[in-house]
């Protein structure tokens, strides 16, 4: 209020530090993300926008939980006090967002299965699974991975002469089970392969091999994991 404006005796006070006049900042900001995959779900947005709305509301997720709630995980590590004006503690919060959390995480798969890849493909743009392939195409995979995929990757050892790796943010990490004894001849039972960010993660069939003019293929860890296994020993 202005220095010198009269009050209004008639006019009820507001407890501003009432905590239920307050909206937790976490729990908001999943309200907003259930927002952003609402336009997802919208059948009158063209359908790759439709699918772009799916990627930011997961790309929000990911980056909600590296943050928001790594900053909540530190404050109950410490046992520190909710400071927000909403009066909710971190244990709590943490709660309440891992039961909103499940529920979005779910309905962006359900989205993404039950709605937009059906559309997709209906419109001529289709995401083969692995099972659906037929020789020609699987061929062209393992080919693809023996070329474009394998001279990149470097398996390190998890053992107690190797320290653990660094886990890059967002990354692709794969762990594997190994047979056999490495150079040292050291028994060797586990590796973890990260897979650089230059690969895609989506690959376009080339038009000898497709079926239709946009049809792609996922990168998949079962490559990797027949990879491991012929690379044993």
């Amino acid at each position: 209020m202005l220095r010198g404006m009269a009050t209004d005796p008639q006019r009820p006070r507001i407890a501003l530090h009432d905590p239920a006049l307050y909206i937790n900042r976490e729990l908001s900001l999943l309200e907003f993300n259930r927002r952003v995959l609402e336009q997802a779900k919208d059948p009158t947005v063209p359908l790759l926008e439709r699918l772009r709305f799916l990627t930011i509301c997961s790309t929000n997720l990911d980056e909600f939980f590296e943050i928001r709630v790594g900053g909540l995980r530190e404050q109950e590590a410490y046992g520190l006090p909710g400071a927000s004006a909403d009066a909710i503690a971190p244990v709590e919060a943490i709660q309440r967002i891992g039961v909103a959390a499940h529920v979005l995480v779910a309905e962006q798969y359900r989205v993404l299965n039950e709605e937009l890849l059906p559309s997709l493909d209906a419109e001529g743009i289709r995401i083969l699974r692995r099972a659906h392939w037929n020789p020609q195409q699987a061929a062209w995979a393992k080919r693809h991975f023996i070329n474009e995929v394998l001279p990149v990757l470097t398996p390190m050892g998890l053992d107690p002469s190797h320290p653990f790796p660094k886990v890059l943010n967002k990354g692709l990490n794969f762990i594997i089970a190994l047979e056999g004894k490495d150079a040292f001849r050291r028994e060797a039972e586990r590796a973890v392969i990260q897979v650089p960010r230059a690969l895609p993660r989506v690959m376009k069939l080339p038009a000898k091999v497709a079926g239709g003019p946009h049809d792609f293929v996922l990168s998949r860890p079962s490559s990797m994991r027949t990879w491991a296994r012929s690379s044993r020993g």
